[in-house]
């Protein structure tokens, strides 16, 4: 598979809900960079494992819609459209993603989010 391949079958596997689908995706030395309003990074499959527990149980049935793609060698930028059910809310969240493909796993995800945007459709905020 490509590295454009590896990233979006990494976000596609989110939808899936499960944490085990989704940390099959990233390296034992994954970094996760989280950079927004709300965001808090991780280093390591498996704390980036622990943490998806609560992710994808607050945010379920997500859906990771890719509306731009740039692939060059190992990195894959992706700008998306990410919708979920938040407390039986539905969000829409507009971010980019950049992702490092080492190995044929994701080795770093920086991902730069619409922290405001997600406040206000759950209510909080402006």
């Amino acid at each position: 598979m490509t590295s454009r391949e590896i990233a979006l079958s990494y976000l596609k596997a989110f939808s899936s809900g499960d944490p085990d689908t989704v940390a099959a995706y990233v390296s034992e030395n994954f970094e996760n960079n989280q950079i927004g309003l709300l965001g808090t990074g991780c280093k390591g499959r498996d704390e980036y494992r622990r943490r998806l527990v609560g992710y994808l149980g607050t945010f379920r049935n997500i859906q990771y819609t890719p509306e731009d793609i740039i692939h060059d060698g190992d990195r894959v930028t992706i700008a998306y459209r990410m919708t979920a059910q938040d407390n039986d809310r539905p969000i829409e969240i507009h971010g980019v993603m950049l992702i490092t493909i080492s190995d044929g796993l994701v080795s770093v995800r920086s991902d730069y989010w619409d922290g405001l945007s997600y406040l206000q459709q759950v209510g909080i905020g402006l």
